[in-house]
């Protein structure tokens, strides 16, 4: 990838029904969900999509609007819209819109090392996270995934580099209230308690 070449858009994947989260008693849909970061108060879904706008990239938001005429859902079906909704992209960023204290400064991160390399996972305490970067030799794989099934398959057809990160917000996602509240509450700490 040269500096002239499209930049990679970070696709939000917010199609999915959140069944798990009322499955555990959330009385909304996650993505609506409240939360306090920094002192403001946005939606699960707002506080990721502020990310992606302070990275400086390109965004694109899968909403069920955007999926509905598949007959399988699932974030494979979410993945492949998104890129199919962005095809000229230099590469995708693929975000899962749960994860509400992701850093912009992440997402750069994995943008950068996505000019080096076709496929980037990134790792924070030995755990793969998100965003997971996918350069444009991965389109048509995107592009045909469906279902649940998720772009493991399309990881492992390229040599993956693992990007060692800190940023805590790679691997927390809100997937039940109680994680939520969790993430609320390391959020709150942080806001009183900030970095030295």
């Amino acid at each position: 990838m040269t500096p002239e070449d499209p930049a990679p858009v970070i696709l939000i994947l917010a199609a999915g029904a959140g069944a798990r989260f009322r499955a555990a008693g959330g009385a909304q849909h996650k993505l609506q969900a409240p939360f306090v970061r920094e002192g403001v108060t946005r939606t699960v879904l707002d506080h990721v999509v502020a990310a992606a706008q302070d990275s400086g990239l390109p965004w694109h938001v899968v909403t069920p609007e955007a999926t509905a005429h598949h007959a399988e859902q699932g974030m494979g079906t979410s993945i492949a819209t998104g890129v199919a909704a962005t095809s000229e992209a230099g590469g995708w960023l693929v975000l899962p819109a749960d994860l509400p204290l992701i850093c912009s400064e992440s997402l750069r991160a994995v943008a950068q090392a996505l000019r080096e390399h076709p496929v980037v996972v990134p790792v924070v305490q030995g755990q793969r996270g998100h965003p997971v970067g996918f350069g444009p030799a991965c389109r048509e794989a995107l592009l045909s995934l469906r279902g649940d099934r998720g772009a493991c398959e399309v990881i492992a057809q390229h040599p993956a580099l693992l990007l060692p990160l800190t940023d805590v917000g790679c691997i927390l996602d809100v997937d039940t209230p109680d994680l939520l509240q969790a993430l609320q509450a390391m959020a709150l700490k942080r806001q009183a308690d900030p970095p030295a």
